[in-house]
């Protein structure tokens, strides 16, 4: 936790960018000059930009404590005002950013507000905000740090992107910023600094909203503003270069005076497909794409224009077979081998013929009076049985089968209540708990859709519905009646301690686990346990198609559940 992760903050990234939708220098559409961030040389220097920012950035030190909770540890951005700090939530004992500005900064109010409208997205294709308050005369916005996220900054160094990897990043950035979109939202400052990849090959996008309104950003386009910044994104994927005259985060410029050229004429076995997606989503100044296509001004028309692709499959793994076996020296022939060592025969004993030895006499006349002792007692154990067959026999009294040893059924317990599971804070959909036990297997509670799957892990650890038996009741059995098949439905049942339990299932006692790929789940536990509550837990959800109510993805309903002592 210690170690600093530049991947996994979301400072205010001051690397010398162009604004994407125009030149330095030159005037927008709105006839508005943007102007070109500059990143200071010390940490002392501030609002360098020409930013209307006066106030300094607030003077705190390592070991200050925020709200009694989030201790600063290393500060990574002191620019224009305002400071960016890697931190410790003390709390929950994990690793966190945090942006500080003074409470009189021009700009606290939009910050406050851009940060608290981009926690209630929730989306986890965003870096989360997690807190945002206002505290001696302080602003201060606390968020998400990954650790095992890496910059696409970084992961450009070392050369261009594959093909699937390009098409993963254009299908993940654009279907987020669509739906951040969809809610009012926009980023403004979408560039290689902004977009991390994680350990499991997810894409994320950090400093929705907030980034720009620490810096001030306001444009009259942001979906076309967001949608060429995507573009501009795919383009330094596929050639390491950036689509612009000027070098920014590290990538070179295109030749002074060539205008934007495609992908695919910049560097060689460029697919040609995404070369044509990343130039219609940067048609600016006259250009246009190579097979003339209407632009994509907006995430949801670049997320069209994707889908309307073939689906780029990921490179078949390489296997290398191990190398041959070679002789360290010359051995052709007989040269250089020893000659074969020839040992003197030794005689070969041939065994006697079976029960011929002494051994064998004694075995065989054992055996014979075994059989003569065993026809003995079977004749007298006939000549017994046909005797009692003739001697007649006393009437039996009947009587009842004694039943004491069935084993009993087991007895489905009442649901008198539930409420959804949802420990981070983020229901799925709270208001339909209640048609999982209405006896009707046409209703239902269903999940979002997730981009990725099965497993939900790490955007979400699961998703689920606490049940309330009324009174403790041993629980051994579930079934779980679902909406959707496929590969892969993962319920398992947890002991929880209220109707309203807000503690990670890792910290309940566990009463069984089981996973299918049809529409029922059935959980056997190897042993009752007595609790009142019980969570219907799904770590894992299988890819179904949209409908009216939700797009296609990763997603699970539950129709019926019915708990068992």
């Amino acid at each position: 936790m210690a170690d600093r992760s530049t991947a996994a903050v979301d400072v205010a990234d001051t690397s010398g960018e162009e604004p994407l939708t125009a030149k330095a220098g030159a005037s927008t559409g709105d006839g508005k000059s943007r102007e070109r961030d500059t990143a200071p040389q010390s940490t002392e220097e501030t609002d360098r930009a020409g930013s209307s920012a006066t106030v300094s950035a607030p003077e705190l030190h390592s070991g200050h404590k925020l709200a009694r909770r989030y201790r600063l540890e290393e500060c990574l951005t002191r620019l224009d005002g305002f400071s960016s700090w890697r931190a410790v939530d003390e709390k929950l004992r994990r690793a966190v950013g945090v942006h500080l500005l003074p409470a009189e900064h021009p700009r606290a109010r939009s910050v406050l507000a851009a940060a608290r409208s981009a926690a209630l997205l929730g989306d986890p294709r965003f870096v989360q905000v997690l807190d945002a308050v206002e505290e001696d005369e302080i602003v201060y916005v606390v968020h998400e740090w990954l650790p095992d996220a890496t910059e696409l900054t970084a992961l450009l160094a070392s050369g261009p992107l594959e093909a699937h990897d390009v098409y993963q990043l254009a299908q993940q950035i654009s279907q987020a910023m669509a739906a951040a979109h969809r809610e009012g939202l926009s980023h403004l400052r979408l560039n290689p600094g902004a977009v991390l990849r994680t350990s499991t090959g997810q894409w994320r996008v950090r400093g929705l909203a907030v980034n720009a309104a620490l810096r001030g950003i306001d444009v009259d386009s942001p979906q076309r503003t967001d949608t060429e910044a995507i573009g501009a994104l795919l383009y330094a994927a596929l050639t390491q270069r950036w689509p612009y005259e000027d070098d920014a985060y590290g990538l070179s410029g295109l030749p002074k005076g060539m205008g934007l050229i495609a992908p695919d004429q910049v560097r060689a076995g460029v697919h040609r497909g995404l070369s044509e997606l990343a130039m219609r989503a940067l048609v600016n100044d006259g250009s246009t794409a190579s097979r003339q296509e209407s632009p994509c001004t907006t995430p949801d028309e670049l997320v069209r224009a994707i889908a309307e692709m073939p689906r780029i499959r990921p490179p078949e793994p390489v296997f290398t077979a191990p190398p041959e076996y070679q002789r360290t020296s010359y051995q052709q022939g007989s040269y250089g081998r020893p000659a074969p060592h020839t040992a003197p025969t030794a005689p070969v004993v041939v065994p006697p013929p079976p029960l011929q030895t002494r051994t064998g006499k004694v075995l065989k006349w054992g055996v014979a009076a075994l059989l003569i002792a065993a026809l003995g007692l079977g004749s007298w154990q006939l000549a017994d049985a046909l005797m009692d067959r003739d001697t007649p026999k006393e009437p039996e009294t009947s009587q009842p089968a004694d039943t004491t040893d069935e084993k009993p059924k087991i007895a489905t317990h009442k649901i008198t209540g539930a409420a959804e599971y949802a420990p981070d804070g983020s229901p799925q959909n709270a208001d339909s708990v209640a048609k999982t036990y209405d006896g009707d297997s046409s209703t239902y509670w269903r999940s979002r859709s997730f981009v990725d799957g099965p497993r939900l892990a790490p955007y979400k650890q699961g998703v689920g519905i606490v049940y309330d038996l009324g009174a403790e009741k041993d629980v051994s059995a579930a079934s779980i009646g679902l909406r959707y098949a496929g590969d892969r439905t993962t319920v398992e049942l947890y002991a929880a301690d209220s109707l309203s339990s807000g503690t990670p299932v890792g910290s309940m006692k566990k009463i069984g686990t089981t996973t299918t790929q049809s529409t029922t789940a059935k959980v056997d536990a190897k042993e009752a346990v007595t609790t009142r509550y019980v969570v219907v837990w799904l770590t894992h959800v299988p890819q179904a198609p949209g409908d009216q109510y939700s797009g296609s993805g990763y997603k699970q309903a539950i129709t019926d559940v019915k708990l068992r002592g």
